[in-house]
């Protein structure tokens, strides 16, 4: 299997991870959103009935393991423009030469 074979099922993974995180969250279930991940980034996208809905389902996709950040792309009354809000975990990023 190749890096990027390996890469692409890992995200698969991550992302049927928060998936099944978001629909066993009571908050988030009822919810619109969609989910993708890329590198370890999670794109969240649909829709959410307020700014607190929106925070939430980022906290919950954030806490899957494996997660390195989530762009928030949910749009939501009192929510930041969903086309650039990227939270990045910055404390999974290892720096270069750096053991994990």
């Amino acid at each position: 299997m190749s890096q990027n074979e390996m890469e692409r099922q890992m995200d698969e993974q991550l992302r049927d991870a928060v998936l099944q995180a978001l629909a066993a969250d009571p908050r988030t279930a009822p919810l619109d959103l969609r989910a993708g991940v890329l590198n370890g980034i999670v794109h969240l996208g649909g829709s959410a009935p307020s700014d607190d809905d929106w925070a939430w389902a980022e906290m919950v996709s954030a806490r899957v393991p494996g997660v390195r950040g989530v762009v928030n792309r949910i749009e939501a009354p009192g929510a930041p423009s969903p086309a650039r809000t990227i939270n990045l975990n910055l404390a999974s990023i290892s720096m270069k030469g750096e053991q994990p």
